[in-house]
C-alpha cells in the first residue's frame, strides 16, 4: 500500500488513518482487538486516538480507547507494526484539561501507561489552549522528544493564525514544530480548512490527517431522512447535514460510486484523497464489513471530472 509522509517527522503512514474513538465506545474490547488485527493484516496500520476517549461515554472517565490499544499491543506483539498518535488537552473525566506544562507530563505518561508502550509516534495538542504560551506547551514537548518518549508532534483544532503563530514560534526558539494538523474537514465542512489551513499546511508541508472524513458518517449515505437518525449513536447530529446542499452532496456521491462501481463512503474518502494537501484522512469503523469498506477507498482513483463534480456539489 501506498505510504505518505506525517508532514517533515520522518514518519510514514497508508493513505488512511483509524479513528480510535470508537474502541471501548460504540464498539467492546473483543471487537476492537478484532478490528486492530485486520488493520495490521491489511496495511492500515496507523491509529489515531487521544487521552479523552471516550469520557463523554457514561461511566467513563477517559483513557478507555487507550487502554484498549494498549492490552491488545501487548497481547498481540504488533507494537513494531503500527503508527500510534494520540492527543492531549480536551477535558478528561477528572476535570484536567489544557496543554500546560505541568499537564501535559502527567499526562503523556499517563498515556504511554495505558498504551503500554515506551514511546508515542505522534502526540497531538487535541486543542488550542490559548491561556498557555506557546512557548511553555512546545518546549514541553521538546522535552518529551528528547526523553524519547514522543517522536513527532501535532496540532488539531487549531486556527490558521495560531497554527502560523505556533510554528513561528518553533523556528524562533529552535524547538521541534508541528509536523501535523488534524482539522474537520470533508465534502459537508469544507470552508474553514480550504481558505486559510489547508493552504498554510501546503505552504509550510505539514501534513494533514483530517477528522469526521464522513462526516460523522453522513457521508457513508445511511442517513438520507430524519427516520435514519435511529441508526447509530451518531445519528442525533444529523440534523446538521441532512440539508438541500447535504442531499445534493448525496446525489453526486451516489452518481460518481455508479460510476466507479464503489459505495458512497469510498468515494467521498478518494475525494480527499484527490486533494494534494491530504496527507491521510481518520475514519473509522464498528464491524469488519465497514473497514473493508475502508479499505476499498485507499485503492480508487477519481477522474478529474468526478472530483470536479464533487467540488460543485459541495460547494458552500
Amino acid at each position: 500500500m501506498e505510504q505518505r509522509s506525517l508532514g517533515r517527522s520522518g514518519i510514514k503512514v497508508p493513505p488512511l488513518m483509524f479513528g480510535g474513538n470508537v474502541f471501548g465506545w460504540t464498539i467492546d474490547t473483543a471487537q476492537s482487538h478484532r478490528i486492530l488485527d485486520r488493520l495490521v493484516e491489511t496495511g492500515l496500520y496507523a491509529i489515531d486516538t487521544a487521552d479523552v476517549y471516550s469520557a463523554w461515554a457514561p461511566g467513563h472517565q477517559g483513557g478507555e480507547s487507550e487502554t484498549i490499544i494498549g492490552e491488545w499491543l501487548k497481547a498481540s506483539g504488533k507494537r513494531g507494526q503500527v503508527v500510534i498518535a494520540t492527543k492531549v488537552g480536551m477535558k478528561m473525566g477528572s476535570g484536567d484539561q489544557g496543554l500546560s506544562r505541568d499537564w501535559i507530563m502527567k499526562e503523556v505518561d499517563a498515556s504511554l501507561r495505558r498504551l503500554q508502550t515506551d514511546v508515542i509516534d505522534l502526540y497531538q495538542a487535541h486543542k488550542d489552549d490559548e491561556s498557555v504560551p506557546l512557548e511553555e506547551t512546545l518546549g514541553a514537548f521538546a522535552d518529551l522528544i528528547k526523553a524519547g518518549k514522543v517522536r513527532a508532534i501535532g496540532a488539531s483544532n487549531y486556527t490558521a493564525p495560531r497554527l502560523k503563530l505556533a510554528l513561528e514560534t518553533s523556528a524562533k526558539l529552535g524547538l521541534p514544530r508541528y509536523e501535523t494538523l488534524q482539522p474537520l474537514y470533508n465534502l459537508m465542512d469544507r470552508k474553514v480548512f480550504e481558505e486559510a489551513l489547508g493552504p498554510l499546511c501546503q505552504a509550510e508541508g505539514i501534513g494533514v490527517i483530517n477528522y469526521y472524513a464522513l462526516a460523522a458518517g453522513f457521508l457513508s449515505g445511511k442517513y438520507r431522512s430524519e427516520a435514519d437518525y435511529g441508526k447509530s449513536k451518531r445519528g442525533a447530529n444529523m440534523g446538521k447535514y441532512l440539508t438541500p446542499r447535504g442531499l445534493k452532496v448525496l446525489a453526486a456521491l451516489d452518481a460518481v460510486a455508479g460510476e466507479v462501481a464503489a459505495t458512497p463512503a469510498q468515494v467521498a474518502i478518494a475525494w480527499l484523497l484527490a486533494k494534494p494537501v491530504v496527507t491521510a484522512p481518520i475514519a473509522s469503523a464498528t464491524s469488519l464489513d465497514q473497514l473493508e469498506d475502508l479499505l476499498g477507498a485507499t485503492a480508487l482513483g477519481l477522474s478529474p471530472a468526478q472530483v470536479a463534480a464533487l467540488d460543485a456539489a459541495s460547494a458552500e
